[in-house]
């Protein structure tokens, strides 16, 4: 018993790991729109997709920044499970549920989660973390955690 709980409590401490589900060839260089499964790890029952844009090596060459992905991406979050809520950040800054380098080193694509208590929903927001002039790319998906019964 103590094995499982200490197997739970590390399951909602760890950062979340991303599952490739899905890739796309978008053109004949090689260049791919990649799909990927991240269950929230303070959240049971939440699965986030995120879509994203994955630069081929020929691509690469022909652009001349070997080191650097797009900002670009999309998110879809769906109950998928009992929803458990874990100790998450109730502010309004949210917390990180995901990160994934998109260069060598300046820039990341995020996925932060943020708890509306108003509405008892949580927000999910993908968006691009970069050195200098940050990122206007983004998008949301919400999952509101009533049942539906009146």
């Amino acid at each position: 018993m103590r094995m499982f709980l200490t197997a739970t409590l590390i399951a909602f401490t760890l950062p979340a790991a991303a599952q490739e589900v899905g890739r796309v060839g978008v053109d004949w260089i090689g260049n791919d729109i990649v799909i990927e499964a991240i269950p929230d790890p303070k959240v049971g029952g939440v699965t986030c997709h995120v879509a994203y844009f994955s630069r081929s090596v020929i691509d690469r060459l022909s652009q001349g920044n070997w080191f650097e992905d797009p900002s670009n991406g999309a998110i879809s979050c769906r109950q998928t499970g009992p929803v458990v809520l874990g100790d998450i950040v109730r502010g309004p800054k949210g917390e990180t549920v995901f990160s994934e380098g998109r260069s060598l080193v300046f820039k990341s694509l995020r996925v932060t989660r943020i708890f509306d208590e108003g509405t008892q929903t949580l927000i999910y927001l993908t968006h691009a973390n970069e050195l200098s002039q940050g990122s206007a790319k983004m998008a949301i998906s919400t999952v509101p955690l009533y049942d539906g019964a009146p």
